[in-house]
């Protein structure tokens, strides 16, 4: 019973830390970046640690029950998704910033334009514009998410699916080597199968902490200092954008997988 409560304790802690990786703190930054309270943030973060939980757990389960072997290719696949998950958070964050850029050099002309932030759904920027007919400087879908929102907004989960969604891309690349160092410390495999389940709930716990303490520089910036806010916006915009090349340049070329000799090392 005390080695079990040990490894109870130890897979929560382990967890936690595993929640601190470079490209998960990327990753939630970008999403967090657009929220404006700390709770929604940490919500935020605990359907991240849900997502990576769930495909930690399936996949890993599989791994340790039924002593599934991951190709290096399929292997450089799971991660792969890591870094083109991170692309596509970055040019939506990006996209946001740079329509702000190019409507504050060359603002509207017509109508008496004027310039203050306003928002469409959880997306708020400046913009000049005038408040005459069809004069408001763009269409309400004109936004880096407007899209998303009219094929996702109806179903009333859209919020819940976005981080729910990276979280389970980010679980699929870690889910191999988790199972395989629980695979060389654990050998009765009903409780290698539970420190992966506890190791996902602390996991969540992480992501929540980490996801308020970053949502507070920009909940506070937003409410009193609009050009910074945009700056941290733009910087976690670009951080997301160059690691997530980072990581696709890793995975395609330095590990082989876009070439005949693919090699992986879980980690």
């Amino acid at each position: 019973m005390i080695t079990l409560l040990s490894v109870i304790a130890l897979g929560f802690f382990l967890g936690m830390r595993h929640a601190t990786d470079p490209d998960h703190v990327i990753a939630v930054t970008t999403i967090v970046s657009r929220q404006h309270s700390v709770r929604h943030a940490a919500v935020i973060g605990a359907l991240w640690g849900v997502g990576h939980t769930l495909t930690i757990f399936v996949v890993g389960s599989a791994i340790i029950l039924f002593g599934i072997v991951i190709p290096a290719r399929v292997g450089l696949t799971m991660e792969l998704s890591v870094g083109l998950m991170l692309i596509l958070l970055g040019i939506l964050n990006l996209t946001g910033i740079m329509r702000w850029i190019t409507e504050t050099v060359t603002p509207a002309q017509l109508g008496h334009p004027h310039s203050h932030p306003h928002g469409h759904g959880d997306y708020i920027h400046s913009h000049a514009h005038s408040h005459g007919p069809e004069q408001h400087g763009h269409s309400e879908d004109a936004t880096p998410v407007g899209w998303m929102d009219r094929v996702f907004g109806r179903i009333g989960v859209y919020q819940i699916v976005r981080p729910l969604a990276v979280g389970v891309v980010h679980g699929l690349a870690g889910s191999a080597a988790v199972a395989l160092l629980v695979l060389t410390t654990i050998r009765v495999p009903s409780w290698a199968v539970l420190y992966l389940l506890v190791f996902g709930l602390g996991t969540v716990a992480g992501m929540m902490l980490i996801t308020a303490a970053i949502a507070l520089p920009f909940t506070y910036s937003e409410k009193r200092f609009a050009r910074l806010n945009r700056g941290l916006g733009l910087v976690s915009g670009l951080v997301s954008l160059g690691f997530g090349f980072f990581i696709v340049y890793q995975m395609g070329f330095v590990n082989g997988l876009f070439t005949h000799n693919p090699t992986w090392v879980p980690h």
